[in-house]
C-alpha cells in the first residue's frame, strides 16, 4: 500500500527571515491525521534567509537530523561544538537529556535551504550527542548511500533509533530499485525535482508511505534528490 503526500498539502509558515513548509504537525500547524510516522516526527522544509536564523534554544529526548540542501548555517550547542554546516552536509544532534544550540545562516547573501527532521528516541534521558559528516555528489550519484543508520554502517552518522536513512542524487532517466522487508515500512520524500516512484509521479516537495509493498522502483524524469526512511 502507497499513501501520497503532495507538497502542497503540507503545513506551511512564513516569517519575515524563514519559509517553512511542515510535513506533520509542528509549531501552528496542526492537524491530527499527520502527526508523524512510526518514529517519523517531524521533517520540515526550511528555507533561511541570509544573516537570520534560529537563535539559542531547548531540546530534550529527540534525535535531530538536518540535511543541508543549498547554503550553510552555523551552529553552536551547549555540548561545547561549533561549526559550519554546508551543502551537502549533515549533521546528527540528539537531545537527549536536554541541550540548547543556535543555527545561524552566516552568509550575508544567501539563502539557506534545509530539511530538518526529528526522530524519537530508542529511549528517552539520553546524553546529548552531536555529529557531523559531508556525502559528496558522487557518494549518492545515481545510487542509495547510507547516510544515517542505528550502527554507523558504511560509513554513515550512527544514531540512537532503528532508522536508516538513504539519500541519492539522480540524474535524469536514471533508476533505482530496492526491497523493502515485511517488518520495515518506509516514508520517501522528494527534495528536488521529479520522479516516478513505484509509477506515481513525485515532484519536489511531494512524500510517500509504504507498507506491505517489497518493491521500491524510483525513476527520474528530471535530474532529482530524494530522502528514504527505512522504519521500524
Amino acid at each position: 500500500m502507497m499513501t501520497i503526500r503532495k507538497s502542497q498539502e503540507r503545513g506551511y509558515a512564513k516569517h519575515d527571515w524563514l519559509e517553512s513548509f511542515h510535513s506533520f504537525s509542528f509549531a501552528d500547524y496542526y492537524d491530527a491525521a499527520h502527526m508523524g510516522y512510526s518514529v517519523l516526527r517531524v521533517i520540515n522544509e526550511d528555507k533561511v534567509a541570509a544573516g537570520s536564523g534560529f537563535g539559542m534554544h531547548g531540546h530534550r529526548d529527540m534525535e535531530i537530523i538536518t540535511y543541508m540542501l543549498a547554503g550553510e548555517l552555523r551552529h553552536q550547542d551547549s555540548m561545547g561544538n561549533g561549526s559550519v554546516i554546508h551543502t551537502g552536509d549533515v549533521q546528527y544532534m540528539s537531545a537527549g537529556a536536554g541541550v540548547r544550540h543556535s543555527e545561524i545562516n552566516p552568509s550575508s547573501v544567501h539563502e539557506a535551504h534545509l530539511l530538518q527532521i526529528w526522530l524519537l528516541p530508542a529511549a528517552v534521558g539520553l546524553p546529548p550527542n552531536y555529529a557531523q559528516k559531508h556525502f559528496s555528489p558522487e557518494q549518492k550519484r545515481n545510487r542509495w548511500c547510507l547516510v544515517v543508520s542505528d550502527d554507523g554502517r558504511e560509513g554513515s552518522i550512527q544514531i540512537q533509533q532503528n532508522v536508516n536513512l538513504y539519500a541519492t542524487v539522480l540524474d535524469a532517466g536514471g533508476q533505482l530499485s530496492t526491497t523493502l522487508h515485511e517488518d520495515r515500512r518506509a516514508y520517501l520524500q522528494v527534495a528536488k525535482g521529479e520522479v516516478l516512484f513505484n509509477g506515481v509521479q513525485l515532484f519536489a516537495g511531494d512524500a510517500a508511505i509504504v507498507e506491505a509493498e517489497s518493491q521500491i522502483a524510483i525513476q527520474a524524469l528530471q535530474n532529482a534528490e530524494l530522502l528514504l526512511f527505512d522504519l521500524p
